[in-house]
């Protein structure tokens, strides 16, 4: 009999499940709620620990805590084969190698560590070990696009073994990293035993770090393959990856309800909400083509008020009754932050002023009306916050996507405010300029 292994996955923000479907979402991780994990039939589940939104401290802390808690889950469970994945999928940016190293140092020895980011719903490939991003059609190497000058998480490079030396100060340096290219991933069958990329899969060892084309989903099924056959001989590995590797690693049927058919859970066909916290251009275009939409009607929060406010009970009150009123008229309220850039004096102060926008967002989440259709919240650490504190849920039922590479969860039936709320998790830079639109058509049939 096939024994595949489980697939624990540490997602660094709630959207990497945006490729799966059918499993659990975990946003505590206690022992006894990864042990939930650790028992349900799906082969893959996700522990939502919203580490990019923290401080390198902090997001090393809390990636131990989930090890440490893990490793007892796993024995209480009587499980020893796995596969770890730190899933982080904001185009490169991230705590890496801190949550990868953290991971190796509670959960390890992994004989390799690989680092996977090509996202295809995103646009996102490798080719010579060089990450693209697609811009207008165009492949353009990341370094050069806006993300690789985020003020918390640039870089300098998308050929990887260079990143990989950069981002771990050269204790790694670019010629010690393996390199897996399309040839190598190509060239291999996947089912045979004589086949040179297993070959090279069962000789790693010492946590080796080796980085990994793929251009197609099928380029990753290949190399999920001979992963998961080396894994079966013993090999112990981890994963830094985005979404797609996953879809390979699970291995799903196609997911219940198709995606356009998804307005079938919305509560009682009632008009929904939508809260946008993501900042990068992706997300402004398509927010304002989603306001152009019959139906909605926009609340902007002018989050610059809390740079001089000691509370922000008055712009709290002021939204709240604005959401209130649109949906009393039957439209759906499109709740945003402000669009304008503010600068800091330094990367803790905006981090901090981050979590300030975030909690008054859940704050207005937490008063929407209690018989809203629908949710869709746009932007990782938004979505991550909307789960564990909006929603205050522990566990969540992944659903599936309703666009490629935008999933829908839904509450439990015995939620306190919102039970069986359908909930979308929009990340920022996900989709075209009629992405977000198109999830509010799709649900507001």
């Amino acid at each position: 009999m096939d024994i595949r292994p489980k697939i624990i996955v540490l997602d660094d923000d709630p959207t990497g499940s945006q490729t799966v479907h059918s499993c659990l979402l975990l946003m505590q991780w206690d022992v006894e709620t990864l042990r939930l994990g650790l028992a349900d039939q799906a082969p893959i589940f996700f522990i939502l620990t919203n580490t990019r939104a923290l401080t390198p401290d902090k997001a090393a802390a809390i990636t131990r805590e989930v090890c440490h808690n893990l490793k007892q889950a796993l024995a209480l469970e009587d499980i020893q084969d796995f596969l770890v994945v730190s899933r982080s999928d904001s185009t490169l940016r991230g705590h890496y190698p801190i949550e990868t190293d953290a991971i190796a140092e509670e959960l390890g020895s992994f004989d390799a560590h690989f680092l996977v980011p090509a996202f295809f719903e995103g646009g996102r490939t490798t080719r010579e070990s060089v990450h693209y991003l697609k811009v207008n059609g165009v492949d353009i190497p990341v370094h050069e696009t806006e993300f690789a000058r985020d003020s918390v998480f640039g870089y300098q490079h998308s050929y990887l073994p260079n990143y990989v030396e950069e981002k771990t100060h050269g204790k790694i340096k670019a010629s010690q990293v393996t390199r897996f290219l399309l040839a190598d991933l190509r060239s291999s069958g996947g089912n045979s035993e004589d086949s040179l990329l297993r070959d090279r899969l069962m000789h790693l060892h010492n946590n080796q770090c080796c980085v990994v084309d793929a251009e197609t989903q099928d380029d990753l099924n290949r190399f999920a393959i001979e992963v998961l056959a080396a894994a079966s001989e013993g090999k112990r590995f981890l994963f830094r990856s985005a979404a797609s590797l996953l879809t390979a690693l699970a291995n799903l049927p196609p997911q219940p309800v198709s995606p356009e058919a998804m307005a079938q859970y919305v509560r009682g066909g009632k008009p929904g909400a939508v809260i946008v916290g993501s900042h990068v251009k992706k997300t402004t275009g398509q927010l304002q083509t989603l306001l152009q939409q019959p139906g909605t009607v926009g609340v902007e929060i002018d989050v610059a008020r809390l740079l001089n406010q000691s509370d922000d009970s008055g712009l709290l009150t002021e939204t709240v009754q604005k959401v209130h009123e649109i949906h009393r008229a039957g439209k759906t309220p499109v709740i945003f932050t402000s669009r304008q850039e503010l600068t800091f004096g330094s990367v803790q102060t905006r981090l901090e002023f981050g979590e300030a926008v975030s909690k008054l967002l859940m704050k207005v989440l937490r008063q929407l009306p209690s018989d809203v259709g629908f949710l869709i919240s746009k932007g990782g650490i938004t979505s991550n916050d909307t789960l564990s504190q909006g929603l205050s849920l522990r566990t969540a039922s992944l659903l599936g996507q309703v666009l490629a590479g935008v999933s829908m969860v839904r509450t439990p039936a015995d939620h306190p405010q919102f039970p069986n709320l359908p909930v979308v998790l929009f990340p920022g830079n996900v989709g075209d300029e009629t992405a977000l639109a198109t999830v509010y058509q799709r649900l507001s049939k």
